[in-house]
């Protein structure tokens, strides 16, 4: 899913760092054996998620949404020496297929998969305090999501919500059903949040950033 057309998101590809050989391959394998291959967040998508988690260095990242774990080896590519990932997938039919995309990786010993719903794991990890938090889930829960992590991330860390902007269709009043009123209301509840700042950048289908005020 993406906003802008094919001719630029090429260029923009061919103008970032280069797509790890790991990467490719889950790429290619997500479009062969996985239903909505479209939801991975491939090259670009991945090289910002990176290049933001490279910045600032976590020691903790919390992802809800792990798919087939793409997005999840590009945030742990700037983890801290000690840092860690936990990562929520909702499907028990992609567990092994996670399993060895990370066992294939580099960053097998930092990522923590939890199968199950996120409702239900999280309050096992409530105890912890993330730096970036990245939520690809289903979207009608995002303020649900954002309202249960918020809390546990530090002062000047980020939430990075996917899926923003739903091809553009978000400023089209002919879309008004359930899931799309719900994608606004979250849009709009979170800029009038005082506890954060936030940044919607037209990349692929839209990502917000929300940096946490430092209290």
């Amino acid at each position: 899913m993406e906003i802008l057309d094919r001719l630029l998101q090429t260029y923009l590809e061919n103008h970032c760092g280069p797509e790890p050989e790991t990467l490719q391959k889950i790429a290619r394998e997500t479009h062969l054996k996985v239903l909505r291959p479209h939801m991975i967040s491939g090259h670009y998508q991945g090289r910002v998620l990176s290049f933001f988690s490279k910045l600032i260095q976590p020691k903790a990242i919390l992802e809800i949404g792990t798919f087939t774990g793409y997005a999840t080896l590009c945030l742990a590519e700037g983890l801290a020496e000690n840092g860690e990932i936990d990562t929520i997938e909702i499907n028990p039919e992609l567990e092994d297929l996670l399993k060895n995309n990370f066992l294939a990786s580099a960053y097998a010993d930092k990522i923590n998969l939890f199968i199950g719903e996120t409702f239900d794991i999280f309050p096992l990890l409530s105890h912890k305090i993330y730096d970036i938090a990245f939520i690809d889930a289903d979207k009608r829960n995002n303020y649900k999501y954002y309202e249960l992590i918020l809390n546990n991330i530090r002062s000047g860390g980020l939430i990075i919500v996917d899926n923003i902007l739903r091809k553009g269709k978000i400023t089209d009043d002919n879309f008004q059903e359930k899931d799309m009123q719900l994608l606004r209301d979250f849009n709009d509840k979170t800029t009038a949040d005082a506890r954060v700042e936030n940044l919607i950048l037209p990349i692929r289908d839209g990502l917000m950033f929300i940096r946490k005020k430092q209290l």
